[in-house]
């Protein structure tokens, strides 16, 4: 298991940028010399040598923090926009903190405005000789985060606390009703807020809380339950507004079913069918009733609440402890399942009762997977992190084409010197952060990613994500 982050201290935040792009090392100043893939874990730096962030790599690309690191956070649906593409963008989180103390813990609740960015093509248009130049000055133009002319401007930070006794293992925000949160704490409480006052008071203003310190608010929650051991386990159901699950330590999953608008009602018996530890819980996208547990026991488990307190299916998913998982919202009939040894599998459910459910495993990462999620927007695209400080992102439906790959380079005008064992469903990977968490894709905004790590939060565009409207209108 890979849990709670090393040294929980503050990160004071470095100068010097030291994201990485997709791979490419910037080192060189000759612009004549091949453009070499950085491959994470395979390729050494030298004495003397570093690795700069690409900016070209990424539509966007910023970074902040609230103080302590964060193990888990969401990001919270808003009302402006089902699908936005415009810069600039704003956003709402919320994060729970992992601080060195548990009088010192609180869950920030947090509105991050101004956030540039340029839309780029995937291939740049062919230029002729005699306009050259003026494209370079476009393309340095076009790299730049804002054509404001006095200079970019940072994204505003607007935040607001609300102290919490302990740390936060995992914090969900509800589909339904975003400002109802769910948080799992280190003390074995899993207690549901409602947070709309401070979402109400940070879309009002504009400069509250972006300078200074943030005031700490004390509030007490809407309920509270408490698990034999603490957990990592909860999701909200999509389907059903407010019905909850949370799964812990002792090998207990529970189920939470509304009685009101602030009332839940906790059932005492617990589901049981794990012989370890319950790592994380997934409701199915199609059915009310169905969810996917995932443990440290390797196996993954399919429970159906109208069918006793046993699971309904149970396969061995992986040869370690399986740490997260994602149930595809556009293919429901896709589960994404990541291990402690770094690997993740993807399988198709249809195929459970055939014996052999796998469609596809990597084993590109060699650490823990500390996070999976399904593009809202791409039902074959995915993204993961692992202990090895990378975010990587994935599109299944992809495969070796050497003319395509031909083509590609001479319109760009480039000799990419790929490493032929890359994958070729890989198509990004994002460094430069330390002890990478948890990730998240923004359902309102196509191709952004938010993730958190020991040093903060990432808002991150690759370039060669496109920007799609979610398909069949979902």
């Amino acid at each position: 298991m890979t849990r709670g982050i090393k040294h929980r201290r503050k990160e004071k935040r470095k100068h010097k940028a030291s994201n990485k792009g997709d791979g490419a090392s910037s080192s060189s100043s000759i612009p004549s010399l091949p453009v070499k893939v950085w491959q994470p874990g395979v390729d050494k730096l030298e004495e003397g040598e570093e690795l700069q962030c690409d900016p070209s790599a990424y539509n966007s690309l910023h970074a902040f923090h609230i103080g302590w690191p964060c193990l888990s956070f969401d990001i919270v649906r808003d009302s402006l926009g089902l699908v936005r593409t415009e810069f600039p963008h704003t956003v709402y989180f919320m994060a729970g903190t992992q601080a060195e103390k548990a009088s010192y813990n609180s869950i920030g609740i947090f509105k991050v405005s101004n956030i540039s960015g340029k839309r780029r093509e995937l291939v740049p248009k062919p230029s002729t000789d005699e306009s050259e130049m003026g494209d370079e000055d476009s393309d340095s133009d076009d790299d730049s985060d804002d054509e404001n002319p006095d200079g970019p401007k940072a994204p505003i930070l607007q935040l607001r606390k609300v102290s919490h006794e302990g740390c936060i293992n995992r914090i969900r925000s509800m589909t339904q009703n975003p400002h109802i949160c769910a948080a799992w704490a280190d003390t074995g409480y899993v207690k549901i807020w409602d947070f709309s006052s401070h979402l109400n008071a940070l879309a009002a203003s504009e400069t509250e809380g972006a300078q200074g310190v943030a005031s700490v608010f004390n509030q007490d929650p809407l309920i509270k339950f408490k698990h034999k051991d603490e957990g990592y386990a909860i999701d909200w159901n999509p389907l059903v507004p407010g019905r909850l699950v949370s799964g812990d330590c002792k090998n207990c999953i529970y189920l939470w079913e509304p009685t009101s608008g602030a009332t839940w009602n906790v059932d005492n018996t617990p589901f049981v069918g794990h012989s370890a530890s319950v790592e994380d819980l997934q409701w199915s996208p199609t059915e009310p009733h169905v969810f996917a547990s995932a443990s440290v026991d390797g196996s993954i488990a399919i429970w159906d609440t109208r069918l006793g307190k046993s699971p309904a299916a149970s396969f061995k998913a992986h040869n370690a402890d399986v740490n997260v998982m994602s149930w595809n919202r556009l293919a429901s009939c896709m589960l994404a399942s990541g291990s402690d040894d770094g690997t993740f599998s993807i399988r198709d459910l249809r195929l459970l009762k055939e014996g052999d459910s796998v469609v596809a495993h990597f084993e590109y990462h060699k650490y823990p997977i500390t996070s999976i999620e399904w593009s809202p927007h791409e039902a074959s695209s995915l993204a993961v992190s692992s202990s090895d400080n990378q975010l990587t992102i994935w599109d299944l439906s992809l495969e070796k084409d050497e003319e395509e790959e031909a083509e590609f380079k001479a319109k760009t005008k480039e000799q990419v010197n790929a490493p032929a064992d890359l994958p070729p469903q890989l198509l990004f990977i994002h460094q430069g952060q330390k002890d990478i968490k948890e990730l998240h894709w923004h359902t309102q905004i196509p191709g952004m990613i938010v993730s958190t790590a020991a040093d903060g939060f990432n808002i991150l565009m690759p370039s060669n994500i496109q920007n799609t409207l979610p398909a069949d209108g979902a």
